[in-house]
């Protein structure tokens, strides 16, 4: 008789334990609050010429296939007091497979006096490309002038950034960070050990004292001329060392414009133009002399129709080495079509048509290219 009211009470008690059970599980994972997403980036290209002109890492290279960019991206907010970020990358490179922490940074959400503190591995906030992830570009590949003065990775490394928005009737924020000036992802500053550049062998540069560092500072813009027009300027410098000499530095300033114009009555986003442009110099010092670099892009974007957005880029670039074929003059020039068929998928057909100095002939390139998103999408920047 005893062992069947144990029955019975586990009979009664069972359920209600087990749905307990389950909604301790349910509110662990919601208080986790992570958002995971997968980007895949992928063209198909063709160049007139084997030796072509892209040089950027996640541009696509080879006459075939290119898997640009596979990205695992983590993110969600940490506490009441910081959120944590992270970008892992995942590519192809001679039939392996390559991971790199692409960033991994923390961003403070309750500072007073309208401070914001982030700290880790994260791109430069230099400008308005060098920021971006390349599932964000407008074009199948980076702009010349950021690929000479940034590398083929962008400009990035571990360090700490601090902004500040000013309590002011408009918009205006003033960046300031300070990075690590080494390795392979900070190029444009050093570029690599064992190279010449400009008649000088390049050697190594570790961190001895306070101007062994990169350091940054940004001051950037806002308003509405009106209720269908948004416009957004920006200022901002780099000062790092470089490899040339055991006490030359490399300078990197450059200002930049976006604007846009979307009628009241758009429908979802569209119609819409779109204006962007940056425009940078490099100062790179030597033991004997200074190497200079300068470029520039603009590009126009045309959301004539919902899900279709017409494009065109210009680029020009130059630098004062005559012995470096890869800082002569160069310009180019690269109109595209892109389909959206949803929020999470884009279908982009560009062509380029590329002049260099160093070669008698233009290089044409033509890019298909395909995204598409599994997961959780942030917001991008404006």
């Amino acid at each position: 008789m005893r062992s069947a009211w144990i029955v019975f009470v586990l009979v009664l008690i069972a359920p209600a334990a087990w749905a307990q059970d389950q909604s301790r599980t349910v509110l662990s994972i919601r208080t986790i609050n992570l958002d995971i997403s997968l980007d895949v980036l992928a063209a198909a290209a063709y160049f007139s010429e084997p030796d072509h002109l892209n040089f950027g890492g996640h541009d696509p290279q080879n006459r075939g296939f290119t898997l640009q960019n596979a990205e695992l991206t983590l993110g969600g907010t940490v506490d009441p007091y910081i959120r944590g970020d992270a970008h892992i990358i995942f590519l192809i490179e001679d039939g392996e497979t390559a991971v790199e922490l692409e960033e991994a940074f923390f961003t403070t959400l309750a500072l007073p006096f309208h401070l914001q503190l982030m700290g880790g591995q994260f791109f430069t906030r230099f400008g308005r490309l060098n920021p971006q992830h390349p599932h964000m570009w407008d074009f199948a590949d980076q702009p010349v002038i950021n690929n000479r003065l940034f590398g083929p990775d962008g400009l990035r490394n571990p360090g700490v950034q601090l902004s500040w928005l000013a309590p002011l009737p408009f918009y205006l924020e003033l960046i300031g960070g300070v990075q690590n000036a080494t390795g392979e992802t900070a190029t444009s500053l050093l570029f690599e050990e064992g190279e010449v550049v400009g008649g000088y062998a390049l050697i190594a540069r570790d961190v001895h004292h306070l101007n062994d560092l990169l350091y940054m500072g940004r001051a950037k813009t806002a308003w509405n001329p009106s209720d269908t027009i948004e416009v957004a300027a920006g200022l901002s410098g780099l000062y790092g060392p470089n490899a040339s000499g055991s006490a030359t530095h490399t300078e990197i300033y450059g200002t930049d414009l976006y604007a846009k114009w979307r009628p009241l009555d758009a429908d979802r986003g569209f119609p819409f133009v779109a204006l962007q442009a940056e425009a940078m110099w490099r100062a790179y010092q030597t033991p004997g002399q200074n190497l200079r670099d300068s470029g520039a892009y603009a590009q126009v974007l045309w959301g004539f129709v919902r899900r279709w957005v017409a494009g065109a880029r210009v680029d020009i670039a130059k630098g004062n080495d005559p012995a470096d074929p890869l800082r002569d003059r160069r310009w180019r020039v690269s109109p595209n079509l892109t389909f959206y068929p949803g929020e999470f998928s884009k279908w982009r057909l560009q062509y380029n048509h590329d002049r260099a100095e160093h070669l008698a002939d233009p290089v044409h390139a033509v890019f298909l290219q395909v995204e598409f998103l599994l997961g959780s999408h942030g917001a991008h920047q404006f």
